[in-house]
C-alpha cells in the first residue's frame, strides 16, 4: 500500500515538474518573440498617415479604422508601439517580419503611389485593402517590390487606370481579387498579353503566375479584352470574370476550349459580358470538380442535350441565362445539391414541369425564371417546397391563375408582369422574412388586411402596383419600419392614406397615384427624412394645399406629382420656397438611377437583388412609364386642379427641377420672369389656365427646354425669339389672341394682332410703349398723337439705345451653351 502511495505521488511530482517546465518554456517563448523591426513599424506609420480616416470610405457596416490605434514609441507605452501587436498587422513569429496587412474596410481615403512606405515591406505574404477608398488613384507598380505576396486583396476599393504588368513579378500569388474597382482598364495591355513581351503576345500564359489557384476581376466595366488561352497544367481553381466586358472575336465566337481542360476548376464566372458562340452541355463533363457555373447574361447558346449519357459535375450554382434555352434543361431532374439556379431572359415556353417542384429539396435558395413564355405550371403545390428557399423570380412571364405561395423562408419575392388573377394568399401576409415583395401589374384583386401585425418588418420594397387591389389602404408601418418603397399605383384603393405612413421614416418612393383616395393633402409626410418621390395623381384629393411647416418639411423631396385632383386655392409658394432638394444643380455627373442597390446577406450568405424605382408621370405632353429614374431627375406636376391666383416667384429657386407641369388650372396674372432661372428645365407646360400678359424673355435662357405649352391663355405682344422658341410649333401658343410673331403667322404691328389688355401694361416694352402713343392720337387727334409721338420717341432715343441694347449684348453673351442631347 505504501508503495503504492509512493509511485502515485512520484507519478505526479513528474507530472507537476512537466506542467511547470511547459509554463516556464511558454513564458520564456512568448518574452522572446521578437519585436517588430523599427523600420517597418516607421514605415507602416508612415502609410498611416498618409491616408485620411473617413467613416464613408468603407461600405461594410461592421468597418472601423484599424490604423487609428497605431502608435509611435513617443506616443504610448513599449507594448503599443510594437507594430506586431497592432490591429490589422500580422508578423513571422520567428524574425518578427511583417507578413500579413488585413486592412479591409478600414476608413482608409487617399490615394496611394509607388513612393509609398508600404512596398518597403518586402517581406509582406498577404495584402488585403479592400472596401476603402484611393480616390481612382492607380494601383502602383510598386507592388511588384512585394515578391513574396501570396495573397491580393485589392476589391471595392476604388482603383483605376491601368492594372500595372508589375502583377506578373508576383509569381508566388495564388489569390488575387481586383473586384469592383469599375474604372480599372485593361488595354494597353490587355489580359491576352500581359506578360514579359508586352507588344504583339496573343495568349496569356499562365506560367507567368505559375501558382495561382483563385483570380477574380468581377465588376471592372473597363476590363476590354480577349479571354485568353488557359494552360492544362494550371493549378487554377476559381475564374470570375464577371461584368468585364470580355470579347472572344479572337476565338471565332467560342469560348476558349482550353478553359474546358482546366481539370482543377471549381468556379467559373463569366457572367455580364460579350461572349457569344456556342457552349455545348458534353464538355462540361471534364470538368469534374465544378459547382460553380454561370454563364448568364451573354450571347451565348447554351446545347443541354435533353437526353445525355455524358456524367456531369453537380453543380451548386448554376447560371444559365440568355443562353437561348426554350426548354428547362432535363439534366437538372438529376441535381440534387443546387443552391442558385438562373434560367432567366431564355425563350422557355409553356408550364413549369412538375419535375421541377423535386429539384435540390433541401438546398435550393435562389430561383430565377423571369423573362421566359411561361404559362402557369403542370401541378401547382399549395406552397411551393423547398424550404431554405431566399430569392423567387418568376416575373415577366405569362402565368395565369392564383398567385404561387412561396415558402415562410422567402426573403425576395418577384412575381410582375404576369397574368395572375384573385386574392392575394393571407400565407403572404403572415411572411416575417419578406424583404422584397412584388406583386406589381398582374390581375390580382380584393382586400388586403388592415392589421399586418405579423407581416415582416424587415421588409425594403412592397410593390402591389397596377393591379385591381381595392378598399382601404392598410395601416403598414404601426411601428418604426425599413420600408424604403411603396407602390399602391393603379389600383383602386379607397377611403384617406394612413397616418401610420409617418412611422415609415425610411421611405424614399411613395406612390399612390390613380386610386380613388378621398383626402386632404397630406402634409404629414414632409416629416419623413427620406422621401424623394410623391405621387398621388388622379386621385380624389381636395381642399387647399395650406401653409409649410418647419415640422414637416419635405427635406429631400424631388419629385411631387399632384396632377388631375380637385386641390384649391393658391399655389404653395412657402413650400417652393423650402424644398431645398430641388435647388441643386451641381449634383455629380453619370447615370444612376434611384434603387435599393444589391447587398450580400451575410445571415444567409446570398445576394440581394437590386430593385430600380420606378413612375408614371407626364413628361413633353405626354404620359410616360418611368421603368428607371435617375436620380438627377427632379420634376413638379399640379396640372389639372384648380389653383388659382398668381405663380409665385418663389417657384424659381428651384433650379434644378427637369418639368414644371401647372397646366389645366385658373392661374392668372402674369408669367414670372424668375423662371428664366430655371436652367436645368426640359419641359414647361402652362396650358389651359388665365394668364395675360407677354413671354418674358429670360426664357429664351432656357437652353434645354424641349417642350413649352402656354396655349389657351390670355398672353399677349411678341413670342421671344431665338434659341430653343426656334423650335417650338404653333400649338404651342394656341389660343391666344394677342400674341404675335414667329411661328404664328399673325405679325406684329398688323391688324391680326390684337392690342393688349390693359392688364398687360405692366411689362412695358417699345410695342406698347408704340400703342399708348397710337391710343393718345385716338384721344386726342392724329395730328397731335402723332406729334406727340415723335418727339416722346425721340426724347427717350438715348435711354432705349443704351438700355435695350446692353440688355441685347447679355443675352447674346449667354447663348454660348450648347443644348441637350
Amino acid at each position: 500500500m505504501g508503495s503504492a502511495l509512493y509511485v502515485f505521488m512520484f507519478v505526479r511530482f513528474l507530472l507537476f515538474l512537466s506542467s511547470f517546465y511547459l509554463m516556464v518554456t511558454n513564458s520564456s517563448s512568448s518574452m522572446h518573440r521578437p519585436l517588430c523591426h523599427d523600420s517597418e513599424g516607421s514605415a507602416l506609420l508612415q502609410f498611416k498617415q498618409s491616408f485620411l480616416i473617413d467613416e464613408h470610405a468603407s461600405g461594410d457596416p461592421s468597418a472601423y479604422p484599424k490604423v487609428a490605434m497605431w502608435k509611435s514609441h513617443g506616443e504610448g507605452e513599449r507594448e503599443g508601439s510594437d507594430c506586431c501587436s497592432w490591429d490589422g498587422v500580422e508578423c513571422d513569429r520567428e524574425t518578427g517580419h511583417v507578413i500579413g496587412l488585413h486592412l479591409a474596410s478600414s476608413c482608409l481615403y487617399g490615394s496611394i503611389n509607388s513612393s509609398s512606405t508600404l512596398f518597403s515591406l518586402v517581406h509582406l505574404q498577404r495584402l488585403d485593402l479592400s472596401d476603402n477608398d484611393f480616390n481612382y488613384s492607380e494601383i502602383p507598380f510598386g507592388v511588384g517590390q512585394l515578391s513574396r505576396l501570396r495573397s491580393l486583396d485589392l476589391s471595392f476599393s476604388g482603383f483605376s487606370g491601368q492594372i500595372p504588368s508589375e502583377l506578373l513579378a508576383l509569381s508566388k500569388l495564388v489569390f488575387l481579387d481586383l473586384s469592383a474597382n469599375p474604372k480599372l482598364q485593361l488595354q494597353k495591355p490587355g489580359l491576352r498579353n500581359l506578360v514579359q513581351n508586352l507588344t504583339h503576345l496573343k495568349k496569356l500564359h499562365l506560367s507567368q503566375l505559375p501558382s495561382l489557384q483563385y483570380l477574380t476581376v468581377r465588376d471592372n466595366l473597363d476590363l476590354i479584352s480577349y479571354l485568353p488561352e488557359f494552360q492544362e497544367t494550371s493549378p487554377l481553381k476559381m475564374l470570375d470574370l464577371a461584368g468585364t466586358s470580355f470579347s472572344d472575336n479572337q476565338l471565332s465566337g467560342q469560348i476558349p476550349s482550353s478553359l474546358f481542360e482546366l481539370v482543377n476548376l471549381q468556379g467559373l464566372y463569366l457572367l455580364s459580358n460579350y461572349l457569344n458562340g456556342t457552349v455545348e452541355l458534353q464538355l462540361l463533363s471534364k470538368l469534374k470538380n465544378l459547382i460553380y457555373l454561370q454563364l448568364s447574361d451573354n450571347r451565348l447558346s447554351f446545347l443541354s442535350y435533353t437526353r445525355t449519357n455524358a456524367t456531369l459535375p453537380k453543380f451548386k450554382h448554376l447560371g444559365l441565362g440568355s443562353c437561348n434555352l426554350t426548354e428547362f434543361p432535363d439534366f437538372l431532374q438529376n441535381q440534387h445539391e443546387l443552391e442558385i439556379i438562373t434560367l432567366s431572359e431564355n425563350k422557355i415556353h409553356g408550364p413549369i414541369p412538375k419535375w421541377v417542384w423535386n429539384i435540390s429539396k433541401e438546398t435550393l435558395v435562389t430561383l430565377e425564371l423571369s423573362e421566359n413564355f411561361l404559362t402557369g405550371f403542370d401541378q401547382r403545390p399549395f406552397v411551393l417546397p423547398w424550404s431554405r428557399l431566399h430569392t423567387l423570380r418568376l416575373d415577366s412571364n405569362m402565368l395565369q391563375g392564383p398567385l404561387p405561395v412561396p415558402p415562410p423562408s422567402t426573403v425576395e419575392y418577384l412575381v410582375s408582369g404576369n397574368k395572375l388573377t384573385g386574392e392575394i394568399s393571407p400565407l403572404i401576409w403572415n411572411m416575417t422574412s419578406l424583404e422584397l415583395l412584388d406583386l406589381s401589374s398582374n390581375n390580382l384583386s380584393g382586400r388586403i388586411p388592415q392589421c399586418l401585425a405579423n407581416f415582416s418588418r424587415s421588409l425594403f420594397v412592397l410593390d402591389l402596383g397596377s393591379n385591381s387591389l381595392d378598399g382601404p389602404i392598410p395601416e403598414i408601418c404601426t411601428v418604426s419600419h425599413n420600408l424604403n418603397v411603396i407602390d399602391l399605383g393603379d389600383n383602386q384603393f379607397q377611403g384617406q392614406i394612413p397616418r401610420s405612413l409617418v412611422n415609415c421614416t425610411m421611405l424614399e418612393h411613395l406612390v399612390l397615384g390613380n386610386n380613388k383616395i378621398n383626402d386632404i393633402f397630406p402634409f404629414w409626410l414632409g416629416a419623413l427624412p427620406q422621401l424623394q418621390v410623391l405621387i398621388l395623381r388622379s386621385n380624389r384629393f381636395h381642399g387647399a394645399i395650406g401653409s409649410w411647416h418647419t415640422n414637416f418639411r419635405f427635406p429631400k423631396l424631388r419629385i411631387i406629382d399632384l396632377s388631375d385632383n380637385e386641390f384649391i386655392g393658391d399655389l404653395p409658394s412657402e413650400y417652393f420656397q423650402n424644398w431645398d432638394a430641388m435647388k441643386l444643380t451641381d449634383i455629380a455627373s453619370g447615370l444612376r438611377y434611384m434603387q435599393i442597390s444589391p447587398m450580400i446577406d451575410l445571415k444567409n450568405n446570398v445576394m440581394i437583388t437590386g430593385y430600380m424605382y420606378s413612375m408614371t408621370m407626364t413628361n413633353k405632353g405626354m404620359q410616360r412609364f418611368y421603368e428607371r429614374i435617375l436620380d438627377t431627375f427632379m420634376a413638379i406636376d399640379f396640372s389639372g386642379n384648380n389653383f388659382k391666383g398668381q405663380i409665385p416667384t418663389s417657384i424659381g429657386s428651384l433650379k434644378g427641377l427637369h418639368l414644371l407641369n401647372l397646366g389645366g388650372n385658373d392661374l392668372t396674372g402674369h408669367i414670372p420672369s424668375s423662371l428664366g432661372n430655371l436652367t436645368q428645365l426640359e419641359s414647361l407646360d402652362l396650358s389651359q389656365n388665365k394668364l395675360s400678359g407677354e413671354i418674358p424673355w429670360q426664357l429664351t435662357r432656357l437652353t434645354f427646354l424641349e417642350f413649352f405649352n402656354v396655349s389657351h391663355n390670355h398672353l399677349t405682344g411678341h413670342i421671344p425669339q431665338g434659341k430653343q422658341f426656334a423650335t417650338f410649333e404653333n400649338a404651342s401658343f394656341d389660343g391666344n389672341l394677342g400674341l404675335c410673331g414667329s411661328p404664328l403667322s399673325r405679325e406684329c404691328g398688323s391688324s391680326e394682332a390684337l392690342p393688349p389688355t390693359s392688364s398687360s401694361s405692366k411689362q412695358g416694352s417699345t410695342t406698347k410703349f408704340d400703342w399708348k402713343i397710337v391710343l393718345m392720337g385716338y384721344g386726342s387727334g392724329l395730328l397731335i398723337g402723332v406729334s406727340i409721338g415723335y418727339c416722346l420717341t425721340s426724347w427717350k432715343h438715348e435711354w432705349f439705345v443704351k438700355t435695350i441694347g446692353k440688355r441685347q449684348r447679355k443675352w447674346t453673351r449667354k447663348e454660348g451653351r450648347g443644348q441637350r442631347g
